[in-house]
Protein backbone atom coordinates (compact mmCIF):
# COMPACT_ATOMS: atom_id res chain seq x y z
CA UNK A 1 0.00 0.00 0.00
CA UNK A 2 1.42 3.35 -1.11
CA UNK A 3 0.40 6.09 1.33
CA UNK A 4 2.50 8.77 -0.33
CA UNK A 5 0.40 11.63 -1.72
CA UNK A 6 1.95 14.04 -4.19
CA UNK A 7 0.67 17.56 -3.51
CA UNK A 8 0.48 19.82 -6.55
CA UNK A 9 -0.45 23.49 -6.29
CA UNK A 10 -1.79 24.46 -9.71
CA UNK A 11 -2.38 28.11 -8.81
CA UNK A 12 -5.08 29.87 -10.87
CA UNK A 13 -6.21 27.51 -13.63
CA UNK A 14 -9.12 27.16 -16.05
CA UNK A 15 -11.73 24.62 -14.93
CA UNK A 16 -11.75 22.57 -18.15
CA UNK A 17 -7.92 22.36 -18.25
CA UNK A 18 -7.90 21.16 -14.65
CA UNK A 19 -10.70 18.66 -15.28
CA UNK A 20 -8.76 17.23 -18.25
CA UNK A 21 -5.64 16.95 -16.07
CA UNK A 22 -7.62 15.18 -13.34
CA UNK A 23 -9.02 12.75 -15.91
CA UNK A 24 -5.49 12.02 -17.14
CA UNK A 25 -4.18 11.16 -13.65
CA UNK A 26 -7.38 9.26 -12.82
CA UNK A 27 -7.16 7.17 -16.01
CA UNK A 28 -3.45 6.43 -15.55
CA UNK A 29 -4.20 5.03 -12.09
CA UNK A 30 -7.15 2.98 -13.37
CA UNK A 31 -5.08 1.61 -16.25
CA UNK A 32 -2.31 0.55 -13.86
CA UNK A 33 -4.78 -1.22 -11.57
CA UNK A 34 -6.30 -3.09 -14.51
CA UNK A 35 -2.82 -4.04 -15.79
CA UNK A 36 -1.75 -5.22 -12.34
CA UNK A 37 -4.79 -7.46 -12.13
CA UNK A 38 -4.37 -8.82 -15.65
CA UNK A 39 -0.66 -9.54 -15.24
CA UNK A 40 -0.89 -10.58 -11.58
CA UNK A 41 1.57 -7.75 -10.82
CA UNK A 42 1.84 -5.40 -7.88
CA UNK A 43 3.19 -2.10 -9.23
CA UNK A 44 2.19 0.61 -6.72
CA UNK A 45 -0.40 3.20 -7.77
CA UNK A 46 0.20 6.92 -7.24
CA UNK A 47 -1.90 9.32 -5.15
CA UNK A 48 -2.31 13.04 -5.77
CA UNK A 49 -3.87 16.05 -4.08
CA UNK A 50 -4.33 18.99 -6.45
CA UNK A 51 -4.99 22.50 -5.12
CA UNK A 52 -6.35 25.08 -7.54
CA UNK A 53 -8.22 28.38 -7.76
CA UNK A 54 -10.62 28.62 -10.71
CA UNK A 55 -12.02 31.59 -12.64
CA UNK A 56 -15.80 31.98 -12.19
CA UNK A 57 -17.46 28.70 -13.21
CA UNK A 58 -20.63 26.73 -12.46
CA UNK A 59 -20.54 22.93 -12.60
CA UNK A 60 -23.49 20.52 -12.59
CA UNK A 61 -23.11 16.96 -11.30
CA UNK A 62 -24.51 13.99 -13.19
CA UNK A 63 -27.58 13.75 -10.95
CA UNK A 64 -28.12 17.51 -10.92
CA UNK A 65 -31.00 19.57 -12.29
CA UNK A 66 -30.01 22.17 -14.90
CA UNK A 67 -32.92 24.38 -13.74
CA UNK A 68 -30.83 25.07 -10.62
CA UNK A 69 -28.73 27.38 -12.82
CA UNK A 70 -30.79 30.56 -12.62
CA UNK A 71 -29.13 32.64 -15.36
CA UNK A 72 -28.94 32.39 -19.14
CA UNK A 73 -25.84 31.70 -21.23
CA UNK A 74 -25.82 35.38 -22.16
CA UNK A 75 -25.85 36.42 -18.50
CA UNK A 76 -23.01 33.99 -17.80
CA UNK A 77 -20.86 35.73 -20.40
CA UNK A 78 -21.62 39.12 -18.85
CA UNK A 79 -20.45 37.79 -15.51
CA UNK A 80 -17.29 36.28 -17.06
CA UNK A 81 -18.48 32.85 -15.92
CA UNK A 82 -18.60 29.46 -17.65
CA UNK A 83 -20.79 26.38 -17.16
CA UNK A 84 -20.00 22.67 -17.42
CA UNK A 85 -21.97 19.45 -16.93
CA UNK A 86 -19.52 17.06 -15.31
CA UNK A 87 -19.19 13.48 -14.07
CA UNK A 88 -19.08 13.92 -10.29
CA UNK A 89 -21.88 13.28 -7.84
CA UNK A 90 -23.99 16.10 -6.49
CA UNK A 91 -25.93 18.95 -8.04
CA UNK A 92 -24.80 22.44 -9.09
CA UNK A 93 -22.03 24.41 -7.45
CA UNK A 94 -19.88 27.47 -8.05
CA UNK A 95 -16.10 27.81 -8.16
CA UNK A 96 -14.23 31.08 -8.35
CA UNK A 97 -11.47 33.35 -7.06
CA UNK A 98 -11.03 33.29 -3.30
CA UNK A 99 -11.99 29.64 -3.06
CA UNK A 100 -9.61 26.77 -2.26
CA UNK A 101 -10.54 23.82 -4.46
CA UNK A 102 -8.96 20.47 -3.66
CA UNK A 103 -8.99 17.44 -5.93
CA UNK A 104 -7.69 14.27 -4.24
CA UNK A 105 -6.94 11.62 -6.85
CA UNK A 106 -6.38 8.70 -4.51
CA UNK A 107 -6.35 4.96 -4.94
CA UNK A 108 -8.38 4.10 -1.85
CA UNK A 109 -6.94 0.58 -1.99
CA UNK A 110 -3.89 2.33 -0.49
CA UNK A 111 -5.94 3.64 2.44
CA UNK A 112 -9.39 2.07 3.00
CA UNK A 113 -12.13 0.97 0.62
CA UNK A 114 -15.05 2.98 1.94
CA UNK A 115 -16.44 5.98 0.00
CA UNK A 116 -18.63 7.05 2.93
CA UNK A 117 -15.60 7.15 5.21
CA UNK A 118 -13.63 9.01 2.51
CA UNK A 119 -16.23 11.80 2.35
CA UNK A 120 -16.51 12.01 6.14
CA UNK A 121 -12.71 12.39 6.45
CA UNK A 122 -12.66 15.17 3.85
CA UNK A 123 -15.38 16.93 5.86
CA UNK A 124 -13.42 16.35 9.08
CA UNK A 125 -10.30 17.90 7.49
CA UNK A 126 -12.28 21.11 6.85
CA UNK A 127 -14.02 21.03 10.26
CA UNK A 128 -10.66 20.77 12.06
CA UNK A 129 -9.18 23.55 9.92
CA UNK A 130 -12.05 25.93 10.68
CA UNK A 131 -11.85 25.06 14.38
CA UNK A 132 -8.38 26.64 14.37
CA UNK A 133 -10.15 29.94 13.60
CA UNK A 134 -12.65 29.52 16.40
CA UNK A 135 -15.50 28.34 14.17
CA UNK A 136 -17.73 25.42 15.10
CA UNK A 137 -18.29 23.80 11.72
CA UNK A 138 -20.20 20.55 11.37
CA UNK A 139 -21.99 18.14 9.07
CA UNK A 140 -25.65 18.52 8.15
CA UNK A 141 -27.57 15.25 8.17
CA UNK A 142 -28.14 14.03 4.61
CA UNK A 143 -26.27 16.96 3.05
CA UNK A 144 -22.62 16.39 2.08
CA UNK A 145 -20.25 19.24 2.88
CA UNK A 146 -19.43 21.45 5.84
CA UNK A 147 -21.86 23.86 7.46
CA UNK A 148 -22.20 26.42 10.25
CA UNK A 149 -25.17 26.75 12.63
CA UNK A 150 -26.73 23.48 11.53
CA UNK A 151 -30.31 23.01 12.73
CA UNK A 152 -30.99 26.74 13.04
CA UNK A 153 -32.61 29.26 10.65
CA UNK A 154 -29.07 30.59 10.09
CA UNK A 155 -27.56 27.36 8.69
CA UNK A 156 -25.05 28.16 5.96
CA UNK A 157 -22.65 26.13 3.88
CA UNK A 158 -18.96 27.01 3.78
CA UNK A 159 -17.55 23.98 1.93
CA UNK A 160 -19.13 21.99 -0.90
CA UNK A 161 -18.11 18.45 -1.89
CA UNK A 162 -18.72 16.17 -4.84
CA UNK A 163 -16.64 13.18 -5.89
CA UNK A 164 -16.43 10.46 -8.49
CA UNK A 165 -14.90 7.03 -7.87
CA UNK A 166 -14.19 3.98 -10.01
CA UNK A 167 -12.35 0.86 -8.86
CA UNK A 168 -11.70 2.79 -5.63
CA UNK A 169 -9.89 5.62 -7.48
CA UNK A 170 -11.28 9.09 -6.66
CA UNK A 171 -11.45 12.41 -8.45
CA UNK A 172 -13.16 15.81 -8.02
CA UNK A 173 -13.33 16.83 -4.35
CA UNK A 174 -14.05 19.88 -2.19
CA UNK A 175 -14.39 23.65 -2.51
CA UNK A 176 -13.84 25.78 0.60
CA UNK A 177 -14.98 29.40 0.50
CA UNK A 178 -12.15 31.48 1.96
CA UNK A 179 -12.40 34.90 0.28
CA UNK A 180 -15.21 34.04 -2.15
CA UNK A 181 -17.53 36.58 -3.80
CA UNK A 182 -20.81 35.22 -2.44
CA UNK A 183 -22.85 37.17 -4.99
CA UNK A 184 -22.09 34.48 -7.55
CA UNK A 185 -24.06 31.95 -5.49
CA UNK A 186 -27.21 34.05 -6.06
CA UNK A 187 -27.35 32.71 -9.63
CA UNK A 188 -27.81 29.05 -8.61
CA UNK A 189 -29.66 26.84 -6.16
CA UNK A 190 -26.41 25.71 -4.44
CA UNK A 191 -26.12 21.92 -4.42
CA UNK A 192 -29.84 21.81 -5.26
CA UNK A 193 -30.73 22.77 -1.68
CA UNK A 194 -33.42 25.45 -1.44
CA UNK A 195 -33.50 28.11 1.29
CA UNK A 196 -29.98 27.48 2.63
CA UNK A 197 -27.38 30.21 2.64
CA UNK A 198 -23.69 30.01 1.79
CA UNK A 199 -20.85 31.81 3.51
CA UNK A 200 -17.10 32.40 3.27
CA UNK A 201 -14.39 32.35 5.92
CA UNK A 202 -13.53 36.03 5.49
CA UNK A 203 -17.16 36.95 6.18
CA UNK A 204 -17.32 34.73 9.27
CA UNK A 205 -14.10 36.23 10.64
CA UNK A 206 -15.06 39.81 9.73
CA UNK A 207 -11.91 40.24 7.65
CA UNK A 208 -11.32 41.78 4.23
CA UNK A 209 -9.12 38.85 3.30
CA UNK A 210 -7.83 35.62 4.82
CA UNK A 211 -4.42 34.17 3.93
CA UNK A 212 -5.16 31.36 1.46
CA UNK A 213 -1.72 29.77 1.80
CA UNK A 214 -2.17 29.50 5.57
CA UNK A 215 -5.53 27.73 5.10
CA UNK A 216 -4.02 25.34 2.56
CA UNK A 217 -1.22 24.41 4.96
CA UNK A 218 -3.73 23.66 7.72
CA UNK A 219 -5.85 21.54 5.36
CA UNK A 220 -2.75 19.56 4.39
CA UNK A 221 -1.79 18.99 8.03
CA UNK A 222 -5.21 17.57 8.86
CA UNK A 223 -5.42 15.59 5.61
CA UNK A 224 -2.09 13.88 6.36
CA UNK A 225 -3.19 13.00 9.90
CA UNK A 226 -6.66 11.74 9.00
CA UNK A 227 -5.54 9.66 6.02
CA UNK A 228 -2.23 8.62 7.66
CA UNK A 229 -0.62 9.86 4.47
CA UNK A 230 2.93 10.93 3.70
CA UNK A 231 2.82 14.17 1.71
CA UNK A 232 5.47 14.62 -0.95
Amino acid sequence: MNKEVEVQNLGKKDYKETWDYQEQLFQETLDLKIRNRRENANEPTQNYLLFVEHPHVYTLGKSGDVSHLLVSEEDLKKKNATFYKINRGGDITYHGPGQIVGYPILDLDNFFTDIHKYLRLLEEMVILTLAEYGLKAERSNGETGVWLDVGTPFARKICAMGVRASRWVTMHGFALNVNADLGYFDHIVPCGIQDKAVTSLHVELGKTEVNMQEIQEKLLKHFANLFEAELI
